[in-house]
């Protein structure tokens, strides 16, 4: 018997005998970017009015260089052909800014709410310490009535001859602020 399994089968599709050329999408977009920029430059312009002249005058005045009489079919057809490409080649360098927009847009967006979030926690925090140095007055205010208290009950218990002076008193309530 012999051996099929190295056969194709009727059911398996033959590879394509024409190669496909493999285009770079991005390289294509690149180049089709800076035509497209070209177009848009004074230059082009300079370069392109400067062509028309010329052929129209070769046209008008040079009877035996004459290729494309009065009605300038020729140029008519290169402009047509011109804008044929221009157009399409300009939509695509739009697309290619409109995701380039879109993709800085997101990271704006991204950007902004980490921001947001940020300054968010930031207030939090600050009206975290508000509090805790609110409370830290209270405390302070309420031991400084404390040691009045104290240093009042002391001079109530001794008599001022008894104790070597109030400043002994004083200077130690005054450390403790």
């Amino acid at each position: 018997m012999s051996n099929t399994s190295s056969r194709p089968r009727l059911y398996t599709p033959r590879s394509s005998r024409v190669p496909t050329p493999r285009l770079d999408a991005e390289a294509v977009g690149q180049f089709t970017e800076s035509i497209a920029r070209f177009f848009g430059t004074g230059s082009y312009l300079l370069i392109q009015t400067i062509i028309v002249i010329v052929w129209i005058v070769l046209n008008v005045f040079a009877i035996h260089l004459r290729w494309d009489p009065y009605p300038f079919i020729l140029l008519n057809l290169a402009f047509s052909t011109q804008a044929a490409y221009a157009a399409p080649l300009i939509l695509l360098a739009q697309n290619r800014q409109e995701n380039r927009d879109r993709v800085t847009l997101e990271e704006d967006r991204r950007r902004a709410q980490e921001t947001k979030a940020d300054t968010e926690y930031l207030a939090r925090e600050l009206a975290a310490l508000r509090l805790a140095i609110g409370d830290v007055a209270k405390t302070r205010e309420h031991l400084r009535r404390e040691l009045e208290d104290l240093r009042d009950l002391l001079r109530d218990r001794h008599p001022t001859g008894a104790h070597d002076s109030d400043d002994e008193v004083d200077e130690h309530a005054a450390t403790t602020n």
